[in-house]
């Protein structure tokens, strides 16, 4: 069973203002499972003013308590992922293991920002005058708004309530209408932990109404977004306008780079899972295959391969590897990628098509000989699609991870220290993985640079974008 979602406001769950829902559809059929409250002006001010006495109370909750009831919290998800997992897979479609390592992952994040929370310390300061005292006090920087997409409805809406929560702020987050019980079960498990009323408050509705109310609104004091480069930039540009401290991680176009030096069966071993994880909806996933010649036809090959062998079906399905795109939006833009690569001189290895008439199922697809005017090799595709492209120098390599104005994720095999030294010096990224793809830890920092966003998530640098530093000096 779906359940239908209500709004989550000042500790209650309750209908938007007027009743107004919006339905949700099950990407493997198509079919509406269930609807979710379309939140008004009336629910947001609502949720402000709960979040603005939710802060008062929480910034004053003593670090340790706090912690003890985001590690409860953490315990409950632990308890309900195999249900939460089949519930985020009826609305995302991802299988369903994957859905229920999503609902563990909450978990750990949770348990991750309660250490921090013990961790968040000022500092002293020596004094040039030896009758005084200087020192630093990190305090929350109040009421937060946060907007999340639906590629990982739980990991990216706990990534910004953890050090939120640990760091003394209250929230209210815009959830995706997409996928609307997930988030809500995340805000369930900490209700049921005894989260005082107001610090968290979940909405949905339309994104740029909400956004727009939210960002301009004196009460919110920050902001953290993730999502597209183009929405971002809009708003981080109102935030700037508002002066809201503001995070925002943004789209990738991640390359992957298999060197002269390096292993190449190592590289198809580990980047052609991760190609088709989530059917290619998340922004760290490599798309641009950037192969030395030397590799190139095994690689090509291989990862053919790979992607035939890939089962795609209903996430329900336990032998299911990779299930349908989130929406009819995205079958048409995969659609579009392809066609535009076709006609401007592109190869199709495998895949390329629609799967079946029902469902938003679209084929593990190779694509070779596209050259830098396609789409395929300017723009995030967001979804199973690898391209494949032939180098024969290092200096060839750099520049072509470098041409692009996103700065997310980029990965690299090669067996020489002095190659990985080169490359980790010289691609511009956030994040650099070498002969691996283990990134999005609770304890690994995570960000971009360029087009691809500002600030961290994970890590201990997470918590920091939440706390203010004060001076305090007395003689």
């Amino acid at each position: 069973m779906y359940p239908s979602v209500k709004l989550f406001i000042d500790g209650s769950w309750q209908d938007a203002f007027g009743g107004r829902m919006l339905p949700v559809v099950n990407p493997a059929t198509e079919e509406e499972i269930g609807r979710v409250a379309h939140a008004a002006h009336n629910d947001l001010d609502q949720a402000i003013s709960a979040a603005e006495k939710g802060f008062e109370v929480w910034r004053r909750t003593a670090a340790y308590d706090r912690a003890q009831v985001m590690l409860k919290a953490a315990a409950i998800l632990r308890e309900r992922a195999q249900e939460i997992g089949r519930v985020l897979t009826l609305e995302q479609g991802k299988p369903l293991a994957q859905s229920t390592f999503e609902a563990v992952r909450a978990a750990g994040e949770l348990e991750w920002a309660a250490g921090e929370c013990l961790r968040a310390y000022g500092r002293v300061i020596p004094a040039r005058n030896p009758r005084a005292y200087q020192m630093t006090l990190k305090q929350p920087v109040g009421p937060v708004a946060a907007f999340t997409p639906w590629n990982f409805p739980l990991n990216q809406l706990v990534r910004k309530l953890a050090p939120a929560l640990a760091a003394g702020c209250s929230i209210v987050a815009k959830a995706p209408e997409e996928t609307p019980a997930a988030p809500a079960e995340l805000v369930r498990a900490l209700s049921d932990a005894g989260l005082p009323k107001g610090v968290v408050n979940l909405v949905f509705g339309i994104p740029a109404e909400i956004s727009s109310y939210l960002i301009k609104h004196p009460s919110i004091r920050k902001i953290s977004f993730t999502g597209s480069v183009a929405v971002g930039k809009q708003l981080a540009a109102m935030a700037g306008q508002y002066m809201k401290r503001a995070t925002m991680e943004l789209g990738g176009h991640a390359p992957a780079i298999v060197c002269e030096d390096g292993d190449a069966d190592l590289a198809l071993q580990r980047l052609t899972p991760l190609k088709f994880f989530n059917a290619g909806q998340t922004c760290a996933t490599p798309n641009r295959f950037l192969v030395h010649e030397s590799h190139y036809d095994v690689f090509v090959d291989g990862l053919v391969r790979g992607a035939q062998n890939v089962k795609v079906g209903n996430g329900l399905d336990a032998e299911t590897q990779m299930g349908p795109l989130a929406n009819g939006r995205r079958l048409d833009a995969m659609e579009n990628f392809v066609q535009d690569a076709v006609a401007k001189g592109a190869k199709i290895h495998t895949g390329g098509r629609r799967i079946g008439n029902k469902g938003y199922f679209f084929a593990p697809t190779v694509v070779t000989n596209a050259g830098l005017d396609t789409r395929l090799q300017n723009d995030e595709a967001f979804g199973p699609i690898a391209v494949v492209s032939k180098f024969s120098s290092y200096g060839e390599i750099v520049a072509e991870a470098n041409r692009l104005r996103y700065g997310l994720v980029a990965y690299a095999f090669t067996k020489s220290i002095k190659t990985m030294n080169d490359l980790a010096a010289d691609v511009e990224c956030g994040s650099f993985v070498v002969n691996d793809t283990t990134i999005g830890l609770p304890e690994m920092p995570f960000g971009g640079v360029k087009d691809s966003g500002f600030g961290i998530e994970g890590g201990t640098e997470a918590i920091d974008a939440y706390l203010n530093v004060k001076l305090v000096s007395h003689n």
